[in-house]
């Protein structure tokens, strides 16, 4: 796992491109909700609205992308989805400079790239698995994740001094640059990825739409690890819009402070990708999968009691430590199986389905949650999602099984990089 040559030259402009927008979007960590109470004066409902509704209507948007890209050369449609990205954030400080910077922009753009993000996911799980042998699958997706967690501790300190100093619109700009720089860094990887098979597919036959849920469900243990995964995933990120409310407005955080109690936990993301690794080899996939899984649960609910001052960015960080450390685990070892149990002609839809599920999951809960803060305060509404997350060990897969035959070659397919601790 430490010679870096190991898995081609190809894998590097790939894992390379992936860091570079990695750091990017960690640079611009919480940079729309600044924008919008900020910038707009935008209020907890409002803010919950901009995470949810963009990415709702996102998803909806990229459902029918997923069997497109299934068909298509995953290298052009990596480099055209951080184009679209860099495209659409651009419009923001072009807006903000201006002066006609909205509220309906800042949607606008959030759909745009939760769509494209959606997008570039499928394919590069696709790309990737084009890319590294099945065996070294793991070692692939515990970089990727060891590099989100080294950008997610570099990213928001530096992104929190540069909206102290320039204001948070100067981050979505550096976000932009990075999705352009990816986009090189893909381009760099080079030819040689094998053609899909249905050529003819430039239509999208309605059958498709469906292919990749109709994949998960079918499976004994990616149906439960889906349902997990969505229900984890959008009380997290529907906790994680109120906390910035609560830290932004109510204790009077400064934004670098809000970034560094999310930074100095990411070294425990880092150490659990390291782990990842090892603890398979030792204890086996399905086990590590599952008890790291479990122990992502209790964390959330101490957020509930984070007060002004050093004390509270101390409860933060150490609340988000404990988090971060299972997730760094889970997630590398959760994108392998997943990986594994689908066949490779099917991993792009099966993954833009997965996406597609978490995200609109993400959105309803965000949506819902922002409703209950408005009516209970952020602080209750926090806390409630973490009671919540308790139940969420329930829905892991409880007996392994074998993953299906892989059928006789068809080109095409994954992993999905990890991208946050949800």
């Amino acid at each position: 796992m430490r010679s870096g040559h190991r898995l081609g030259r190809p894998f590097g402009w790939l894992w390379a491109a992936y860091g570079t927008s990695a750091l990017g979007t960690w640079l611009a960590f919480g940079a729309f909700p600044l924008i919008a109470i900020q910038v707009l004066h935008a209020g907890p409902a409002q803010v919950a609205a901009l995470s949810s509704v963009g990415a709702a209507v996102g998803a909806a948007v990229a459902v029918p992308l997923g069997p497109w890209v299934e068909f298509r050369r995953k290298r052009r449609v990596l480099i055209g989805a951080d184009l679209v990205r860099c495209a659409a954030l651009l419009t923001i400080p072009a807006a903000f400079a201006l002066g006609v910077l909205s509220f309906v922009q800042l949607l606008l753009v959030s759909v745009v790239v939760a769509a494209a993000d959606i997008t570039f996911r499928a394919a590069s799980g696709a790309y990737l698995k084009t890319l590294v042998p099945g065996e070294h699958l793991l070692v692939a997706n515990a970089r990727f994740e060891s590099t989100s967690w080294t950008t997610t501790i570099v990213g928001p300190p530096l992104g929190g001094a540069a909206i102290g100093l320039l204001g948070p619109v100067a981050t979505v700009a550096a976000d932009a640059v990075s999705y352009l720089l990816s986009a090189l860094g893909i381009r760099a990887t080079g030819g040689g990825e094998p053609r899909p098979e249905r050529r003819e597919a430039a239509r999208t036959r309605a059958g498709d739409l469906l292919d990749g849920w109709r994949h998960i469900l079918a499976d004994a243990t990616l149906r439960p690890l889906l349902l997990n995964t969505a229900v984890f995933n959008g009380l997290v990120m529907a906790a994680d819009a109120l906390l910035a409310v609560l830290m932004l407005g109510e204790l009077g955080c400064e934004p670098w402070q809000y970034g560094l109690a999310f930074a100095v936990p990411s070294i425990g993301g880092l150490l659990g990708s390291r782990l990842a690794r090892p603890l398979v080899t030792r204890f086996g996939q399905h086990r590590v999968l599952v008890v790291s899984g479990a122990l992502r649960a209790p964390w959330l609910a101490g957020l509930a009691f984070v007060g002004p001052g050093a004390g509270g960015l101390l409860l933060v960080m150490g609340v988000e430590l404990g988090l971060v450390l299972c997730c760094g685990i889970f997630n590398p070892v959760c994108a392998t199986y997943r990986l594994e149990r689908t066949p490779t002609g099917r991993v792009a839809r099966t993954l833009s389905a997965w996406t597609v599920t978490t995200r609109a999951t993400t959105a309803l809960l965000t949506a819902v949650w922002g409703v209950l803060g408005g009516l209970l305060g952020p602080r209750t509404a926090v806390g409630l999602a973490g009671v919540l997350l308790l139940a969420t060990p329930l829905l892991l897969p409880r007996r392994a099984t074998e993953p299906p035959a892989e059928p006789s070659a068809e080109p095409s397919a994954e992993p999905e990089p990890a991208q946050s601790r949800a």
